[in-house]
């Protein structure tokens, strides 16, 4: 055995104070900075593009999907109204 308790395991130089690995935390927030785009209804859909940081990735799809037919819906009505 050796110093750490862990037979055939030997930590790098500078291991021994970062303790035992850590296992997975879940998902980690992308950082993902959203700028406005001057229309108040295209920015409150894109707001839900936060969401998918606290998301599994399997997750993703449906938040994407959700965004994008807000997008669509928005752009549609915005279409319309200028058409009328």
């Amino acid at each position: 055995m050796t110093e750490t308790g862990h037979e055939g395991v030997v930590p790098a130089p500078g291991a021994e104070a970062a303790g035992p690995p850590v296992a997975d935390a879940g998902p980690r927030p992308l950082g993902v900075v959203l700028d406005a785009t001057g229309n108040t209804e295209v920015d409150a859909v894109l707001v839900r593009l936060q969401d998918a940081d606290l998301l599994p990735t399997e997750d993703h799809v449906e938040v994407y999907e959700d965004v994008h037919r807000g997008l669509r819906d928005t752009l549609t009505r915005l279409d319309d109204d200028n058409r009328s």
